[in-house]
C-alpha cells in the first residue's frame, strides 16, 4: 500500500495550484487630502482698535502697540508684527509713537502733539504717562526707542505716518521740513538692514512724498510687505465679538494672504489652529 499512496500524494501535489504571489508592498502613507489642502499659515500683525462714533476719544483705551509693554503683550498673543503710529512734535523736532491727535489719555495738560515740544516747555511730551487702558503707566516713546524695542522682540514693524505730521513734513520753512523728514527716515536708514520695517500713510500726499524719498535713498523695500486687513468689525469699547470677523478671516486665508492684520491677534491665532500649516 505504501507505493500507491506515495504516488497518489505526488499526483495531488502536482495538480494543486501554485501559491499566490506575495502582495506588492503597499505605498508609503500619503498626507491626508485635508492636510495636503491646508494653506500656509499667515503671519499675524496686531493692531490696537480705536472707537468709532461721536466723542470716540472719551471711550478710547489706548490699546495701540506704541510702547515696549504693548509690544511684548502683542507678541505673547501670537503677533509676528504690529502696526504702530508715528507723529511729529512741534516743528518736526521729534518722531514719537502715539496714535491720537492730542495728548488725551496721557498725564498733563491736553494739547495737540504738533503743538508741543518733546523735551522742553511746561507741556512737553517726554515723561508723560498713559492714564487708561491695558498699558496704563507706560510713557510715550521716540521712533528710535520703539524700533529698538521691536528689534529686541524680534518683531516686524508696520508704521503709519499719521496725517497730523503734514504740519512739519510739508512746512513752508525748508529747515523744519528737512528736520521732520529726517526724524522719519533717519531711524529707518539706521535700522532697515537689520530688522524689517514697513512704512505707509493714509494721507495721499505723505504717501507720495514718502515713496519719492525712500526711492531716492535706495530703501524701496520699506514700502512693501504689508498685511491684508480683513476685519469687518467697527471697533468699540468694550470690543465687539471677534466672531464677526470669521468669514473675512476665512476669505483672507483662502486667498493665500501671507500676512493678516487684526484687532484680535490672540483670537486669530487660536482660530487658525487646524486651518493652516
Amino acid at each position: 500500500m505504501a507505493a500507491p499512496l506515495a504516488a497518489l500524494l505526488l499526483a495531488s501535489l502536482l495538480a494543486a495550484p501554485s501559491a499566490a504571489p506575495s502582495a506588492a508592498p503597499s505605498a508609503a502613507p500619503s498626507a491626508s487630502p485635508s492636510a495636503a489642502a491646508l494653506p500656509a499659515c499667515p503671519q499675524i500683525f496686531g493692531h490696537g482698535g480705536y472707537p468709532t462714533g461721536a466723542n470716540a476719544w472719551e471711550r478710547d483705551q489706548v490699546r495701540q502697540p506704541n510702547n515696549p509693554t504693548a509690544i511684548r503683550q502683542y507678541k505673547s498673543w501670537g503677533a509676528a508684527g504690529v502696526e504702530a503710529d508715528l507723529q511729529l512734535t512741534k516743528n518736526g523736532t521729534k518722531g514719537v509713537m502715539w496714535h491720537n491727535t492730542s495728548t488725551w489719555g496721557l498725564t498733563g495738560t491736553k494739547k495737540n502733539i504738533t503743538e508741543i515740544w518733546w523735551a522742553s516747555g511746561d507741556t512737553k511730551l517726554q515723561g508723560r504717562t498713559i492714564t487708561r487702558g491695558p498699558f496704563t503707566g507706560e510713557t510715550v516713546h521716540t521712533f528710535r526707542e520703539w524700533l529698538a524695542a521691536m528689534r529686541s522682540a524680534g518683531m516686524i514693524g508696520l508704521v503709519e505716518i499719521k496725517p497730523e505730521a503734514r504740519q512739519s513734513l510739508f512746512n513752508s520753512d525748508a529747515a523744519i521740513k528737512a528736520r521732520a523728514w529726517a526724524e522719519v527716515l533717519d531711524p529707518v536708514r539706521e535700522n532697515y538692514r537689520s530688522q524689517e520695517i514697513i512704512l505707509y500713510s493714509h494721507d495721499s500726499g505723505i504717501a507720495a512724498e514718502l515713496k519719492s524719498r525712500v526711492t531716492a535713498a535706495g530703501m524701496t523695500q520699506v514700502l512693501s510687505g504689508g498685511p491684508v486687513w480683513p476685519d469687518v468689525t467697527k471697533w468699540e469699547e468694550p470690543p465687539p465679538s471677534w466672531t464677526l470677523n470669521e468669514s473675512a478671516w476665512k476669505a483672507a486665508l483662502q486667498s493665500g494672504a501671507r500676512r493678516i492684520a487684526t484687532d484680535y491677534p490672540a483670537q486669530l491665532r487660536s482660530w487658525l489652529v487646524g486651518k493652516c500649516q
